[in-house]
C-alpha cells in the first residue's frame, strides 16, 4: 500500500501530511507560526530542504535527513559584496526554489532567489556562491529588461535541469523570462521565442516576459511547459520556440500552478484564475483544467471542489503532481487531493493559513 507524505508550506509553518488509501493517517507541523517559502524534496537521498521567512530576521534554511524527526541549520546564499544596481547593494530577500544539479553529482545543489540571484552550492548546501555569469548578464543590467511584477525585484522561480546533461539547465525569471545554459552556468541564453508580453510595448521582446512557473518532462526533456502570465506555453524543441496552447475559448489562459506528467508530454494540469487584474476562479468556480493532448483540448476535473462563490487563488508553487497524487493549497488556506489524476477531489483542510508551497516525499 503507497504512502505519501504531503509537505505543505504555509505562511504558519510546514505542515506534513501522510496520506494512505485516500485516507489521512498522520499530519505533523513543525516551524510553527514561522512563514514557509520554499520546500525540496532531493529525491537522490530523500533530504528534506525548508526556507523559513522569519519577519525580523529574515530568510533561514533548514534541512532534515530523517524525515523532520531532526533538523539542522544550513548557511543561506549571500550577496555579500554584490550590487543590485551600481550604488545599490543586494541583499537576500526570499529563496523562491532549490534543484538538485544532476543524478551525476550528487554534491551539487542550484538556488533561486529574490532578487534574481541563482546560487550554486557543490557541498551539499554548505556554502553557496552566485552565478556571476547570469547576474552580470547584460540583460538583468538593463533596468528596463528585468523587472518585478507585484514585487519591487524579479526573482528566479523555476529551476529544471536536464536528466540528459546535468550541464544544461533552464530557469524561469519573473519578470525576465526563460533562460538556457548548456555549459553547466557559464553562459547563459534567453529562450523566449514565441511568448507574449501584452504588457509591454513591444509584446513579443526577447527579454521581459512573466513565466509563472516552469516544467520540464522528465522523460521527453525536449518538451516543457509553463504557466505564463500571458497564457499557457509549450515547446517541443527545447524552449528554442514556445506554442500558446491557452484554451481557444479563453478558458484557461491566466494562472500560476503547473503540474505536468513526467512521462506523457502531453498532459498537464494548471489552476485557472479569472484574470491578473481580480486573481480569482472563473466564474468563482474552483476548478482544474486538464489536457491530454498537449493543449490542442482543455476539460475542466473538479467533483468535490466548490463550484460556487470561492475566491481560492493557488499560488506558483501550490500544485504538486507525484504518480497519480495531485494536491493544492489556496491562498485562503484549503487544501485539495486526487488519488487519480483529478478525476475526484477530497478536502484535506480548510483551516489552513495561506498555503505558498507543496511537495511530496515517499515514507521511509
Amino acid at each position: 500500500m503507497a504512502v505519501h507524505q504531503l509537505l505543505v508550506g504555509t505562511s504558519k509553518g510546514l505542515v506534513v501530511y501522510e496520506l494512505t488509501d485516500r485516507q489521512v493517517t498522520a499530519v505533523q507541523v513543525f516551524f510553527t507560526g514561522i512563514p514557509v517559502s520554499m520546500i525540496f524534496v532531493d529525491e537522490r537521498n530523500g533530504t528534506w530542504w525548508v526556507s523559513l521567512a522569519h519577519r525580523h530576521w529574515g530568510e533561514k534554511l533548514h534541512y532534515s535527513t530523517d524525515q523532520g524527526k531532526t533538523w539542522e541549520v544550513a548557511d543561506i546564499p549571500s550577496y555579500r559584496g554584490y550590487e543590485y544596481r551600481p550604488g545599490k547593494p543586494a541583499s537576500l530577500r526570499k529563496i523562491w526554489v532549490m534543484q538538485q544539479g544532476g543524478t551525476d553529482r550528487l554534491n551539487e545543489l542550484w538556488v533561486g532567489t529574490e532578487p534574481g540571484g541563482l546560487f550554486y552550492s557543490d557541498d551539499y548546501g554548505k556554502s553557496f556562491r552566485l552565478n556571476e555569469a547570469l547576474w552580470n548578464h547584460p540583460s538583468r543590467l538593463d533596468d528596463q529588461q528585468w523587472f518585478g511584477t507585484g514585487k519591487d525585484y524579479p526573482f528566479i522561480h523555476s529551476i529544471q535541469v536536464d536528466p540528459r546533461d546535468s550541464n544544461h539547465i533552464y530557469i524561469g525569471i519573473s519578470s525576465a523570462g526563460v533562460f538556457e545554459t548548456t555549459d553547466g552556468g557559464h553562459h547563459w541564453i534567453p529562450r523566449n521565442r514565441g511568448l507574449i508580453a501584452a504588457y509591454l510595448p513591444n509584446e513579443t521582446t526577447d527579454v521581459g516576459h512573466d513565466p509563472h512557473h516552469l516544467l520540464l518532462c522528465r522523460q521527453q526533456p525536449d518538451v516543457l511547459w509553463q504557466q505564463n502570465h500571458c497564457g499557457i506555453f509549450k515547446s517541443i524543441d527545447g524552449a528554442q520556440s514556445w506554442i500558446n496552447v491557452s484554451g481557444q475559448s479563453g478558458w484557461p489562459v491566466y494562472g500560476f500552478a503547473l503540474a505536468i506528467d513526467d512521462s506523457d508530454p502531453n498532459r498537464a494540469w494548471v489552476v485557472p484564475a479569472e484574470s491578473d487584474l481580480s486573481r480569482i476562479p472563473a466564474g468563482l468556480s474552483l476548478q482544474v483544467a486538464y489536457t491530454r493532448d498537449g493543449g490542442t483540448t482543455w476539460h475542466s476535473v473538479s467533483q468535490g471542489l466548490p463550484e460556487r462563490h470561492c475566491f481560492d487563488l493557488v499560488l506558483r508553487q501550490a500544485l504538486e503532481r507525484k504518480n497519480n497524487l495531485i494536491a493544492f493549497g489556496t491562498n485562503n488556506g484549503n487544501l485539495y487531493c486526487s488519488f487519480d489524476d483529478g478525476g475526484d477531489w477530497i478536502t484535506l483542510s480548510n483551516n489552513l493559513s495561506p498555503v505558498f508551497v507543496l511537495a511530496c516525499s515517499k515514507k521511509a
